[in-house]
C-alpha cells in the first residue's frame, strides 16, 4: 500500500530536491522504519490517516528499539520531510508531525584548531613535491574559504575568479553560493596550476576538476583525511581531527574575531541559521576561557 507512496516521495526527492543518492537513500530509510512499525502493530493506516498520536507511538517504538537520540531524531526529521511532500501532493490535507516533538540532543562540540595550529600542520608539507605543492594549495583553500571535504574535491577550474579574489563553489543539494578567497590561497592555487597541474593529464571527465591525484583522476574523501591526519601527527597535534576540523576552525575564528552571524552562515552554506549558531557556543566557550585566564576575579 505504501509503495506507491514511496515512490513518489523518491522521484520528488530526486527532481524537486535535487538530493543525492545517498540523501535520497536515507530520506526512504526513515519511511521503511515507519512502515516496519505499521506492519508489526497490525496498523495498516494510509498517510493521510495516521495521527499525531500514532506517530508518537511509532517515536516511543523506535526509542524501544535502543536507537540513540539523535538516530531518532534524524528518523522524525525524515517524517516530517514526507509529510512535506504529502501536502505538496495533496495526499494529505494535514502534518500530524507539527507537533511531534524530538529527543532532546546535547550537541557535542567539535575540536577546533588554534590559527598557530593550523600553521603548524601546513608547515610540515615538503613543497619539493609535487603532492605537497598541490596539498598546500588545498588546506590552504580549505581554511580560506571554510569547505567542506566534497566541496574542495569537487571544486572546478571554471568556478575559480582568483582575480576578483571570490570562489563559486557547489554545495548540498547542488546550492551555488560565492564565497570570498584569502590571498595565500590564491598564491599556492596559482603556483599549483602553474607548475604541478599543468604537467598532468585530466583523465576523462576530470579537465575542470582543480585537485587531480598522480593519475589524473579527482581526490576522494578518504584521501583528504589521510593526508591531514598525518600532517596533524607529525604536527604533534593530538586533538580529535578531520577535514571538517578546518571548516569548523574557519567559522569560528570568524565569530571570535565578531563577524556577523548571518555572513558566516551565508559562506558556510547552512540553510538555516540555527546549525551556525553552534559557533557562537564555540564562542561563549572562549570568552569564558579568557575571563578565566585573564580576569582578576575569575583567578584563585
Amino acid at each position: 500500500m505504501w509503495d506507491a507512496y514511496k515512490k513518489g516521495y523518491k522521484a520528488y526527492l530526486q527532481l524537486e530536491r535535487s538530493l543525492s543518492d545517498h540523501s535520497v537513500e536515507a530520506y526512504l530509510h526513515d519511511i521503511d522504519k515507519l512502515t516496519s512499525y505499521l506492519q508489526a502493530t497490525a496498523n495498516l493506516k494510509t498517510p493521510e490517516e495516521l495521527t499525531l498520536k500514532d506517530l508518537q507511538h511509532f517515536v516511543k517504538w523506535v526509542g524501544e528499539l535502543g536507537m540513540t537520540p539523535s538516530s531518532q531524531s534524524r528518523i522524525i526529521s525524515g517524517i516530517r520531510g514526507f509529510y512535506k511532500y504529502c501536502l505538496v501532493e495533496n495526499i494529505t490535507t494535514t502534518n500530524p508531525t507539527t507537533l511531534l516533538e524530538t529527543p532532546r540532543l546535547k550537541r557535542a562540540l567539535p575540536d577546533v584548531l588554534s590559527f598557530e595550529e593550523i600553521e603548524r600542520i601546513i608547515a610540515q608539507l615538503d613543497l619539493s613535491k609535487p603532492d605537497g605543492g598541490r596539498n598546500k594549495a588545498i588546506l590552504e583553500t580549505m581554511y580560506s574559504c571554510g569547505l567542506r571535504v566534497s566541496e574542495v574535491i569537487n571544486l572546478k577550474i571554471s568556478q575559480l575568479f582568483l582575480d576578483v579574489e571570490f570562489i563559486r563553489v557547489t554545495g548540498k543539494g547542488d546550492k551555488e553560493r560565492l564565497v570570498p578567497i584569502g590571498r595565500s590561497a590564491i598564491k599556492y592555487i596559482k603556483l599549483y596550476r602553474e607548475t604541478i597541474r599543468i604537467h598532468q593529464q585530466p583523465q576523462k571527465g576530470c579537465e575542470d576538476i582543480l585537485f587531480l591525484n598522480r593519475f589524473g583522476k579527482g581526490l576522494s574523501r578518504i584521501m583528504i583525511f589521510y593526508i591531514i591526519k598525518d600532517l596533524a601527527q607529525k604536527a604533534g597535534i593530538t586533538k580529535n581531527i578531520s577535514p571538517h576540523t578546518f571548516r569548523h576552525s574557519f567559522a569560528t575564528h570568524l565569530v571570535e574575531g565578531g563577524a556577523d552571524l548571518r555572513a558566516v552562515q551565508e559562506m558556510l552554506g547552512h540553510e538555516s541559521i540555527t546549525t551556525t549558531e553552534i559557533y557562537t557556543h564555540l564562542d561563549r566557550d572562549y570568552l569564558r576561557s579568557t575571563l578565566n585566564d585573564f580576569h582578576p576575579a575569575y583567578k584563585g
